[in-house]
């Protein structure tokens, strides 16, 4: 029997017919991680005891049986793995259940999917997903593949009598497949999660390595990851201050570096975080932060309760909430320590509102911390401006004569440690910058300028124009701290694994570039986007395209404003709204699969759905061979934008970049819904609807149709 950590137990099934069932079990209960509970071990026996009767007829075939097999992007494990015949049965077992639930049909066919999507070796092979609930009194009759023609069998149900009789069924309606490769069991597997279910496997087994592509090639991220560990190391051993900056590709995954490290760092490999030694992953994405807080909250919060351990959802929130934050929030944290007014424009802490640790000086901050899109870091002015008037976020705190720029005040903060500290700031290459965000160049010149004894540890790619205008070189070369690697930069995308090429042809799109249809063209096979005009064949299309528990969702800018007539409600920008909207299940009205909220930019930004329908409204208008801008007045019309001074310009860059981030947040395909406008005049001839006509919209509807869209 070959031991594999990818499952608990295979063999042949001629092996597990012989052996007694005790043995089974012990290998079983030997192999788990930890204790297993005694409704796991009680399940356990039911299968084998179950499949030792019903394999009966298969006993002289070469099929195999694994237990508890591992699917990584889930971070859970199936029940029981039959290959038989060059058929793969994936059997979820509900021991002593009498009832077929949804969400259970829904979470075998998951598994099923999972295989077809991103196992090597089961990609064309027949998957039969089927559900035994094993006091079940009926067996499933119909066996037909999936309307998806993906060779995946829709989910079949059972009770432990109708095992036998269902195998047989299908072994006869699909007789001549092709063997099984002999190392199914190893297989590589090359997941690209979603953000959420990254993290939620992260923080699960704090570690990485199992939820990125298992190709030993692609595994960038792992790299990176022990690079920024060692100097985190390196930076205690030798008590110095050190910052580390990290590029990477669009999707190469800089969030879940990030995030991975502040895991690693806070937890070390024990199931409590580590006092005085944690790190804190820092994020100006409010919903991002919110959702994944919430996601693993409640993770956590489930797995403490199968343990059988007394936790409130309260503890749970609180423990994740440590290592993920609002950039604001802890920015705040630090602006309530010091001396205000500010005096010869000198930070100074307060010794009346801060304690003073004996080692660590007054770093109440953590050791190590993680900007995520470092170079969107405020300008001097920007902060300035702000902390005069008091602030918005809820930070009522007023600082009149504030001294510097956000990333100058983050390394001050993190200096204050009289011990050791690790900065890791994360950049996104090729973005637009807004006003009042710094880029790279700020964070450069307080380490040449004012921090002079922190180390910089730098991926050779920030020297190149996306970055810092190109300057980085020149404005590090008198710095003597400054070492450059490899190793801290991404340069593999693991973005959703059928549209590697989605964010090109975004680009192209709104560039109004010749090449959208030709890049579109290599993807379309993959990743299907379609056209339409009206909003209930855009939702029918969603609704006949999701399975299991994918998500889909609507999407609208929030300069948006003529959705109403459509029945689409927009969701309220408050953080609690965009946490329902991506967690909570089907059958739940507040849940993006319900199709009745939209999302904005704003709440999407950084996360992803399975399919979206984009709902395009006069906003932004093909016209002329040109897109024009228009702001509505909230009233009765819409007002054209024109670039003449340095805040249009920035809203009509903002409202080009919201259709870039709505564009590329699908995994799977969408559908873009054009609408008609509305074409009727009233008995006196005059327009029904002066915000919607037809003529702000056709334009934009043909130019995506001439990409070659299909229309439905």
């Amino acid at each position: 029997m070959g031991h594999n950590n990818r499952c608990l137990y295979d063999s042949d099934i001629k092996v597990f017919l012989a052996k007694d069932k005790e043995s089974i079990f012990g290998v079983l209960c030997d192999r788990y991680h930890g204790d297993a509970l005694t409704t796991t071990r009680m399940a356990w026996m039911g299968e084998i005891e179950i499949l030792q009767n019903a394999l009966i007829p298969w006993k002289e075939s070469n099929g195999r049986i694994i237990f508890e097999y591992d699917i990584p992007r889930l971070g859970k494990r199936l029940d029981v793995v039959l290959l038989l015949k060059g058929i793969i049965f994936c059997l979820e077992f509900k021991v002593g259940e009498s009832n077929i639930n949804e969400s259970d049909v829904d979470q075998v066919l998951d598994y099923a999917l999972d295989l077809k999507n991103f196992h090597k070796y089961s990609h064309d092979k027949l998957i039969v997903p089927i559900l035994i609930a094993t006091k079940h009194k009926r067996t499933s009759s119909v066996i037909q593949p999936s309307v998806y023609d993906d060779r995946v069998v829709n989910p079949l149900v059972t009770g432990e009598g109708g095992i036998s009789t269902l195998i047989e069924e299908v072994l006869h309606r699909f007789p001549n497949e092709m063997e099984i490769d002999s190392n199914w069991i190893i297989s590589p597997y090359a997941p690209t999660p979603t953000i959420i279910e990254a993290a939620k496997a992260l923080y699960e087994s704090h570690s990485v390595e199992d939820i990125t592509r298992h190709e030993a090639d692609k595994v960038t991220t792992d790299r990176t990851i022990s690079y920024i560990l060692d100097i985190i190391k390196k930076s205690k051993r030798d008590g110095e201050k050190s910052i580390c900056f990290v590029t990477g590709v669009p999707g190469a995954g800089k969030t879940l570096v990030g995030l991975d490290v502040a895991v690693k760092q806070t937890y070390q490999g024990t199931d409590k975080p580590i006092d005085d030694e944690g790190a804190v992953y820092l994020s100006g994405n409010g919903p991002l932060v919110a959702v994944l807080n919430e996601a693993l909250a409640k993770d956590n919060f489930q797995k403490c309760k199968d343990r059988g351990e007394a936790k409130k959802l309260s503890d749970s929130r609180r423990e994740v909430g440590k290592f993920i934050q609002i950039i604001h929030r802890y920015r705040d944290n630090m602006l309530a320590k010091i001396k205000n007014p500010v005096e010869n424009g000198i930070l100074e802490i307060d010794p009346t509102k801060a304690v003073k640790m004996q080692e660590a000086g007054y770093g109440e901050v953590e050791h190590v911390a993680i900007f995520d899109e470092a170079q969107r870091s405020w300008t001097h002015k920007r902060l300035a401006d702000y902390l005069k008037r008091g602030g918005t976020y809820g930070n009522k705190l007023k600082v009149p004569n504030f001294p510097m720029s956000e990333a100058s005040f983050l390394i001050w903060s993190l200096d204050q440690r009289e011990d050791w500290a690790t900065i890791v700031c994360l950049v996104g290459g090729g973005q637009e910058i807004n006003t009042g965000e710094a880029g790279i160049s700020e964070w450069i010149k307080s380490l040449n300028e004012t921090f002079t004894h922190w180390k910089v540890y730098i991926s050779p790619q920030l020297t190149e124009p996306e970055y810092a205008e190109g300057k980085v070189n020149e404005l590090l070369k008198d710095n003597k701290n400054v070492t450059y690697s490899e190793d801290l930069h991404l340069g593999v995308s693991l973005r959703s694994f059928r549209a590697e090429k989605l964010s090109a042809m975004v680009h192209a799109l709104l560039s109004l570039d010749s090449d959208a249809a030709s890049i579109y063209s290599e993807i379309k096979e993959k990743y299907p986007i379609l056209l339409t005009r009206d909003m209930e064949v855009a939702k029918r299309w969603l609704h006949d395209n999701v399975r299991g528990t994918e998500r889909t969702g609507v999407l609208i800018t929030k300069e948006s404003a003529r959705f109403k007539p459509l029945g689409i409600h927009v969701l309220q920008s408050d953080v609690e709204n965009a946490v329902h909207w991506f967690l909570e299940d089907k059958a739940d009205t507040r849940s993006s699969n319900y199709l009745e909220d939209a999302a904005t930019e704003i709440q999407v930004q950084g996360l992803e759905l399975d399919y979206t329908c984009l709902l395009w409204d006069a906003d932004m208008r093909y016209e002329g061979g040109k897109w024009h801008y228009y702001k509505f007045n909230g009233r009765d019309k819409w007002n054209e934008l024109v670039a003449n001074s340095e805040s249009r310009q920035e809203q009509i860059k903002y409202m080009l970049n919201a259709y870039r981030v709505l564009l590329t947040r699908a995994r799977s395909g969408m559908i873009i819904c054009v609408p008609a406008g509305n074409s009727h005049k009233t008995t006196t001839g005059f327009w029904e609807d002066e915000t919607r006509l037809p003529e702000y919209y056709d334009g934009t509807y043909q130019y995506l149709k001439s990409i070659g869209f299909e229309e439905i």
